[in-house]
């Protein structure tokens, strides 16, 4: 039913069955996305590795089974998804589990908790996510969560895609627009 409402209207996130409209991004923030995508898409594509999506793009985190159906659709500002866990494609609705790889780029209204909540989402169980990164244009740094546990990469640093995107290495300082 939230599709039927809201797929394709607007941008918002389903949690825990409420709804929750999203702001459209600033510049920065939409730079800093554009160029994560481009790496990270041109690396998946050259390597057939699955798909990679962008921020309107819909991922069932939780369905709950009960009457009161408090579910979770999230939308990172960029997803991958292996080639072997969607065969047929992407599906014309929300991908029915999380991304392999969820990217949230921080904006100024997003509060430490909600960043918190997004990364619990991500890795409920049974979601599929593996890894998360939460890019920080302010500090210039992108903390890396797994399952087992998070780390802090700063700008003279660099992005392991791990066993998620194997053999996909960025410099942070490559994401972030350069000083004028």
């Amino acid at each position: 039913a939230f599709w039927e409402v809201y797929g394709g209207k607007k941008f918002v996130e389903l949690v825990n069955e409420e709804v929750r409209e999203m702001m459209p991004a600033g510049g920065e923030h939409g730079g800093i996305t554009g160029k994560l995508q481009t790496h990270i898409g041109n690396f998946v594509e050259e390597n057939n590795l699955g798909y990679v999506t962008a921020a309107e793009t819909g991922y069932i985190l939780y369905k709950d089974p009960t009457p009161e159906g408090k579910d979770t659709v999230r939308g990172p500002d960029v997803g991958f998804i292996a080639l072997h866990r969607l065969p047929d494609g992407l599906p014309e609705k929300y991908i029915p589990f999380g991304p392999d790889l969820a990217v949230e780029v921080v904006s100024p209204g997003n509060s430490a908790d909600d960043i918190q909540e997004k990364i619990d989402d991500y890795f409920l169980p049974d979601t599929g996510t593996r890894l998360v990164w939460v890019v920080y244009p302010r500090s210039k740094t992108v903390n890396i969560h797994t399952r087992e546990g998070a780390k802090r990469v700063g700008i003279d640093g660099i992005l392991d895609g791990g066993d998620v995107l194997p053999g996909f290495r960025l410099e942070v300082a490559r994401i972030f627009p350069k000083p004028k």
